[in-house]
């Protein structure tokens, strides 16, 4: 039991010294480009951002569709907030559109890049 031990050991702290990159701080930044994800899910184009709020823990945005253009034309309202651990909420005119995360990999208007902590190094994953 004893010599498992220290080989477990042994493996673990050549692991640690081959790859010392592994025990680096990551930070992961998404970026959305919400007009074009609003007109995805709810149509229409034209969206604009008139308001943010930045909070602890995520970033709200609220945005109208086309205002300005066509008086006649009620503009849509939505409210997007963006959570800093990747969950997003869209509400269009009161009413949810989507509820989940952002970095799942099924979403085209959202991008992840991920850097170095302490240098802000971009960090490019094959």
């Amino acid at each position: 039991m004893m010599e498992m031990n220290q080989q477990n050991i042994i493996e673990l702290l050549q692991a640690e010294h081959n790859h010392p990159e592994w025990d680096e701080p990551i930070v992961c930044r998404v970026e959305v480009d919400l007009p074009a994800w609003l007109s995805k899910l709810a149509g229409g184009r034209d969206w604009e951002v008139y308001s943010e709020a930045e909070e602890e823990n995520c970033v709200s945005f609220a945005m109208r569709q086309g205002s300005t253009r066509n008086p006649k034309q009620t503009p849509k309202l939505a409210e997007v907030t963006l959570y800093h651990n990747g969950y997003a909420i869209v509400d269009v005119d009161g009413k949810s559109l989507f509820d989940g995360t952002l970095t799942s990999g099924a979403n085209d208007c959202a991008h992840l890049t991920y850097f170095h902590a302490d240098s802000g190094e971009k960090i490019t994953l094959n």
